[in-house]
């Protein structure tokens, strides 16, 4: 049996390398964040990396990567990608692997690890351990990790929003389960895949349970989350100093706690202890 994953991004594809160009808000700010709590230099993991954006973006900044990803498509996109931007040689390695299974990587490997997709695709509490409990163990002690979550109270705002979109949030009892249990699986074959969203009020004493010490959580979209592409482009059209300060705006804005439950995405900062 194939793995739904594994399926649904294979038929993305290239897509989801542009996904984050589309999409910018969510790079921005994670890069500004990551650009902040990362060593000077150093071998990084991105583990579930996709396509590679991030780790090509750290590579272009001189760091050592190690990329790995559960589909094989995306593996090799992300390869094509290195060689194209002049970066494969301060790649270690390209793996096809599951989060939460990294027996080719080394116990204390990595200054630094990045985890931004694995853990809302598993909706198995016990797989969401395991995959933590992995990149514990590849990163060195005192080292900094950066891992992706979804919002439960975004996901179910998308859904009050545009039910049609979301099935089978259509009906109130559905979002109601939702929220109870944070399990989407859409009815519409070919949508997103199944997931996992998380409470915000559950993210630090997850991953601290699993032996990290909680830096910062970030909204990586915010209150940018809440902006149609009509009002993003008055503020881009009123120039590139203008569009400049509303990113900066959303970057301040990205550490609010009263902000992160509506953000689509969460970027946890914590540290191996």
């Amino acid at each position: 049996m194939i793995n739904p994953v594994i399926e649904y991004y294979h038929s993305f594809g290239e897509r989801e390398w542009s996904r984050l160009d589309r999409e910018p808000l969510e790079f921005t700010v994670n890069w500004h964040y990551i650009k902040r709590y990362l060593p000077l230099s150093g071998r990084i993991l991105d583990n579930g990396a996709g396509p590679g954006k991030y780790a090509i973006a750290l590579a272009q900044e001189g760091y050592r990567m190690t990329l790995t990803d559960i589909t094989p498509k995306l593996v090799q996109i992300a390869k094509e990608k290195a060689q194209e931007h002049g970066v494969e040689r301060l790649f270690d390695g390209f793996h096809e692997a599951d989060a939460t299974h990294l027996s080719e990587l080394a116990n204390d490997s990595f200054d630094a690890s990045l985890m931004l997709g694995p853990l809302y695709h598993l909706q198995n509490e016990t797989d969401r351990r395991t995959a933590v409990e992995e990149l514990h163990r590849v990163t060195k002690k005192e080292g900094y990790v950066f891992v992706a979550f979804r919002s439960r109270t975004n996901h179910a705002l998308a859904s009050l929003r545009s039910p049609i979109q979301w099935k089978p949030n259509d009906h109130m009892q559905a979002i109601q389960d939702f929220m109870n249990d944070g399990i989407f699986n859409h009815t519409d074959e070919g949508r997103y895949t199944g997931a996992y969203f998380f409470n915000v009020e559950e993210i630090n004493p997850f991953m601290e349970s699993n032996g990290f010490e909680s830096i910062n959580l970030i909204g990586s979209t915010n209150i940018g989350t809440l902006l149609s592409e009509d009002q993003l482009s008055y503020w881009k059209e009123k120039g590139p100093e203008e569009y400049a300060q509303l990113i900066d705006f959303l970057i301040r804005r990205a550490e609010d706690p009263s902000l992160l439950g509506i953000s689509s995405h969460l970027l946890y900062i914590g540290r191996k202890v």
